[in-house]
């Protein structure tokens, strides 16, 4: 879906560089996930990629067409979520996604996905009578109101309680599921975990890391299975090779013998990765 080669970008006002010369590719169908800590590039990578950021230096690629090349007509093909919701908030939220639906020749059934999202009851509210949760999910129908191919998300679930977070999450399953592909952008490591299939770790305007999350966690990850178990009244912790533990009889001998509490792997975690290929913490 996307060629990005050698992308280089400086901001007028900047004598650095944001962005140093990235590489990457995303597919069609995927979730690639762009991560990284505050001010790395990220958004800025995003903006270039939306056309909203020009004068940069290198290839971008969208289906094997210079991206330069494109026209207006490019737009009617992708749908962009931004972090912070801009919306007319004199409007109310049919108004709004009335509006925006004129810009587009192609149109999604919006009804449906605010009854999905659970804001269609309000959909004759002003925007600014809505909560923050509310307007992060009137946010993600506009993003989809063209039905796009290609899918720009800036950290979607923030501010969603657990319930709203799980819902458009399914959504954004599903749109993959139907062939569409999306650059996600987030510090919620747990969502990146759940729904990237490939993840890039940016630092200082560059690409440390790209890989699956399961090739990042086994190759940051500790190869041992913990057990902890009760012995002599007392709890007591003991790590086997998973390598070699189909052959270790004291493992077996232990599982038999002994009163388990739990096994567990020690695999890292993304929020791990992350702050070992950055150096910096992502949100808990």
């Amino acid at each position: 879906m996307f060629q990005v080669k050698n992308l280089t970008y400086k901001y007028p006002r900047n004598q650095a560089n944001t962005i140093k010369g990235l590489d990457f590719e995303i597919r069609q169908g995927e979730i690639f996930g762009l991560l990284g800590p505050s001010g790395v590039g990220k958004s800025t990578t995003q903006k270039i990629m939306v056309r909203l950021l020009t004068n940069y230096r290198g290839e971008i690629y969208y289906r094997n067409r210079d991206l330069i090349t494109y026209d207006k007509d490019y737009y009617q093909e992708i749908g962009v979520g931004f972090e912070v919701p801009v919306h007319f908030s004199k409007l109310t939220a049919e108004e709004n996604i009335a509006f925006f639906k004129k810009l587009y020749h192609n149109k999604a059934d919006t009804d449906t996905l605010m009854k999905r999202l659970g804001i269609y009851d309000d959909r004759k509210k002003k925007v600014s009578e809505f909560s923050k949760g509310m307007k992060i999910r009137l946010n993600f129908v506009r993003a989809m109101l063209n039905n796009p191919v290609m899918l720009f998300l800036d950290e979607p679930t923030i501010g969603l309680d657990p319930a709203n977070a799980r819902i458009l999450k399914n959504l954004i399953k599903e749109y993959r599921e139907q062939g569409g592909t999306i650059l996600l952008s987030t510090h919620l490591m747990n969502d990146v975990d759940e729904l990237c299939d490939r993840v890039a770790f940016m630092v200082d305007g560059q690409i440390a890391e790209i890989d699956t999350p399961q090739n990042l966690k086994r190759k940051y990850g500790k190869s041992t299975v913990e057990v902890e178990y009760v012995k002599d009244s007392s709890l007591v912790k003991t790590a086997f090779n998973l390598e070699t533990i189909s052959s270790d009889n004291l493992f077996f001998e232990l599982v038999r013998r002994e009163k388990i509490i739990s096994i567990h792997s020690n695999e890292t975690t993304l929020d791990d990765i992350f702050i070992k290929v950055t150096g910096v913490e992502s949100y808990a």
